[in-house]
């Protein structure tokens, strides 16, 4: 249920950045290892919206799939299990362990964002929210 405070943050950004002009749509880019339901992040931002500026704006979510290196052999590896092909799958865990050598010091290289990437307001100009 925590998508419902992101929600309200993405909201809040959104707000923000459009300059009381009425938001149409909000991209994000959310890494799979954030555990965030897509499904649930656009019900509860349809409901936080509700009565605002951003009530009817579309939230487009691009998924960034994770990437993570091994300390010790430097091999790279999405680390989300081979049947987690369906969003519904998303909370699996990963495997942190190197498929190569098997030690456990991965870095996360991909995968962590939650980022506004951008918004469309009304007039139709798009403001890039900055990083």
């Amino acid at each position: 249920m925590h998508e419902l405070s992101l929600a309200g943050a993405i909201q809040e950004t959104a707000l923000r950045h459009a300059g009381g002009s009425p938001v149409r749509s909000v991209q994000m880019r959310i890494g799979r290892l954030r555990q965030v339901v897509p499904q649930s992040l656009t019900f509860y931002f349809g409901i936080v919206s509700k009565g605002t500026l951003t009530e009817g704006a579309e939230l487009e979510l691009e998924l960034i799939d994770a990437l993570l290196r091994c300390g010790a052999c430097e091999r790279e590896w999405d680390p989300a299990p081979p049947a987690a092909e369906e969003e519904e799958d998303l909370l699996l865990p990963p495997m942190f362990r190197c498929p190569g050598c098997g030690a456990g010091a991965a870095v996360v290289m991909l995968g962590e964002e939650f980022e506004v990437e951008s918004i469309v307001i009304e007039e139709g100009t798009e403001c890039i929210a900055p990083r």
